[in-house]
């Protein structure tokens, strides 16, 4: 008897390659798919966390407006919230600078609404100003309007003065 051999051998081995280079060819397609669909959940996800960031100034402009440093408090008669004393920002306008840490905020300022001209307000100007920058600095401002009161003398005796105002505050996205 004799056998015939039959060579299948390259035959066989040009299968294992074509399989081979197919398993690859879609191991790359899902992992191209996967890659392009966490591009789109990461972009989406960046501005979330810039609408959270703008929600947070949001409420850190409510809370800082009702804090113990700038409240109006009884000063001005019956508790008042969103009222802000510009005698007490005075006060800070030197030390500010330390509270930029303590609220993660990049800036702080307060301007009066009804004068246009931006008048910066110093030790010397005071009242005769329109505009408090506590924190120097840049990013992306929110705010909320809010009653900015001090006390005026006249020929007639104390009296107090609110004006509405505007407290905005910065910060940085990072």
């Amino acid at each position: 008897m004799k056998m015939h051999i039959v060579n299948f051998g390259k035959r066989g081995q040009l299968k294992i390659q074509q399989m081979a280079f197919m398993l690859i060819a879609v191991v790359l397609f899902f992992a191209l798919v996967a890659v392009f669909l966490l591009a789109i959940k990461f972009s989406s996800l960046k501005e979330t966390a810039e609408i959270f960031g703008e929600e947070d100034a949001m409420l850190l402009v409510a809370k800082i407006a009702n804090s113990p440093e700038f409240e109006c408090g009884r000063a001005f008669g019956a508790t008042r919230t969103n009222c802000v004393d510009a005698d007490k920002l005075m006060v800070l306008l030197d030390e500010a600078g330390d509270y930029r840490d303590f609220w993660g905020i990049d800036s702080l300022g307060v301007r009066k609404v009804a004068d246009g001209a931006k008048n910066e307000c110093n030790s010397d100007n005071y009242p005769e100003c329109n505009s408090i920058e506590l924190i120097e600095g840049r990013g992306v401002g929110v705010g909320n309007f809010v009653s900015l009161c001090h006390k005026e003398s006249s020929e007639i005796g104390t009296y107090d003065k609110c004006e509405l105002a505007k407290i905005i505050v910065s910060y940085d996205l990072k």
